[in-house]
Formats: structure tokens, C-alpha cells, sequence
């Protein structure tokens, strides 16, 4: 999953001189000013980036996603008298929070 927009590292490269962003499946590589060869973004940036910038799109679905199946078990729990939904929610709701950490590398 992406836990950042690219357009928020494209803005923090434009800012800082480094040039020629691509992203190698979740990792963020360019070129620092007068380098020669590219350099993965700084992780310490990239926590600035998401404290300042919050929540990325995916990250934004897949929240209101949690909590519209947990809304959901729970009435399904409550009209089929049966804890199933529930539990099947919180499996859900696992994944979703194991999803959205944000590993650094």
C-alpha cells in the first residue's frame, strides 16, 4: 500500500533540487542535487511529509471501509443473533491496522 501521494514527494523534491522521481513499488527514489546516481528519499522526510500532510487516498478508503463493516457486522450481529459478523469484522479491522503501519527502511 502507498502511505504516501506522490504528488506530496514530487512537491518535497521540486522544494530540495532533487530530480527525476520514481517509485520502485513502495520506495521513493531520485536525484539529489549534483548527484550522479539516485538516492532513496530520506525516511525522516518522509515522516515529515505524512505528519504534515496526513492520510494518502488509499489509506483515507480503506479507513471508512473498516468502519463501514464494522457498522455493518454489528447490525448483521444484532439481527441474526449470531457473533459471526462481529468477529469477521474485527478480522477485518486487523488487517486494516496491520496495513496501514508504516514500515521504515
Amino acid at each position: 500500500m502507498k502511505h504516501y501521494c506522490e504528488e506530496w514527494v514530487k512537491d518535497w523534491c521540486f522544494e530540495n533540487g532533487w530530480t527525476d522521481l520514481y517509485v520502485e513499488r513502495c520506495h521513493y527514489w531520485a536525484f539529489p542535487p549534483g548527484a550522479v546516481m539516485p538516492e532513496p528519499i530520506p525516511p525522516k522526510v518522509l515522516r515529515l511529509i505524512k505528519a504534515e500532510k496526513g492520510l494518502s487516498k488509499d489509506e483515507r478508503f480503506l479507513s471508512i471501509s473498516a468502519v463501514v463493516v464494522t457498522v455493518v457486522a454489528a447490525i448483521l450481529s444484532y439481527w441474526l443473533k449470531s457473533p459471526m459478523p462481529i468477529v469477521l469484522a474485527f478480522a477485518f479491522g486487523a488487517v486494516t491496522v496491520a496495513l496501514l503501519e508504516v514500515e521504515d527502511n
